[in-house]
């Protein structure tokens, strides 16, 4: 049985690929170009990807393909529908980030809350010499304690943010995507929840009903301008409105680590947001403890050995 592996490199190098508990020959490639898909795919019983595309044209180039083993929880850059057609069986990795994406987003939290890159970068511009005294309050500093956080999405990483929130004092809000409703008494409706909260963050997957998500018409809506933390997938926001609701006041900070094209072309708008104390933008890390990707890794390999013993696991089936 043939295995290939399309783009190594986005898992770190510390990351151990054990070998699969059957026989096989493993072809590694550190990346791949679209270009180069058919060809190296051709001759693949099961397929390894993060973020190359595999599309219908890709999947017709490989007759003998039978499992696409993602190796991310999201699988929007695989065409779930042709492989089914195919009888190609996807599986995806859960539930394996569930503490390095929630305090990757407090990180952001935290640090944009109490301004911590405003005043690093007030002490390295000499700012606390010149105040000459013990501290100085050029930057806004708000307590977790107490305010309200807005959790767009209710999977397990959802959760597990809402949990630390809860414990940091935060009154908590659940919300599904705009649009959707009769999700029961447990959750706010998604224009209550931009109304009311101080902090958003979104966990949810990137579908057609939630591309874009958030726009322009969403931040006028955001009464109390709070965070907008996106730690989710790029495109859940309408990434040319954050630099336009963050010069409005609409929003009193975001941070992102996903964007909708990665990496960004430095004329998309986050590029020039880089310098605002109250922006972040991480390079897609949020997932990538050592401890996080190891297990990824691990279960990558579980998902791969699971479908040869005819027991796939984690299958994704079309929308």
């Amino acid at each position: 049985m043939k295995i290939v592996f399309l783009d190594r490199d986005t898992l770190s190098p510390q990351t151990v690929l054990r070998a699969a508990a059957f026989k096989h020959d493993l072809e590694v490639f550190h990346r791949t170009e679209p270009g180069q898909v058919a060809e190296r795919i051709a001759d693949a019983d099961i397929v390894i990807v993060n973020k190359v595309r595999l599309g219908a044209e890709q999947l017709a180039a490989a007759p003998g393909l039978r499992m696409v083993a993602v190796a991310a929880t999201g699988t929007d850059n695989v065409d779930i529908a042709a492989c089914a057609a195919r009888g190609i069986v996807v599986s995806n990795i859960r539930n394996y980030a569930r503490h390095a994406v929630p305090e990757h987003t407090f990180a952001l939290i935290f640090a944009l809350r109490r301004s911590i890159v405003a005043y690093r970068e007030s002490v390295r511009a000499g700012r606390w010499q010149a105040s000459r005294q013990f501290c100085f309050f050029d930057h806004p500093i708000r307590d977790l304690a107490g305010s309200t956080l807005g959790v767009i999405g209710d999977g397990a990483l959802g959760n597990s943010v809402a949990d630390i929130g809860r414990a940091l004092g935060m009154k908590v809000l659940f919300s599904a995507h705009k649009g959707r409703s009769g999700q029961g008494s447990l959750y706010t409706p998604f224009e209550e929840v931009l109304a009311r909260s101080d902090v958003i963050t979104l966990h949810c997957p990137l579908r057609p009903s939630t591309r874009n998500m958030i726009g322009a018409d969403e931040f006028a809506s955001m009464a109390r301008k709070p965070l907008l933390i996106n730690t989710g997938r790029g495109g859940l926001v309408d990434e040319s409105a954050v630099g336009p609701a963050l010069e409005a006041g609409q929003i009193s900070g975001a941070g992102f680590d996903v964007v909708s094209i990665e990496p960004p072309p430095m004329d998309h708008p986050f590029m020039a947001l880089l310098d605002r104390p109250d922006f972040i933008l991480t390079p897609h890390v949020a997932w990538a403890s050592d401890e996080a990707v190891q297990a990824l890794a691990d279960q990558l390999v579980d998902n791969i050995e699971a479908f040869v013993r005819g027991e796939p696991a984690n299958v994704v089936k079309p929308a």
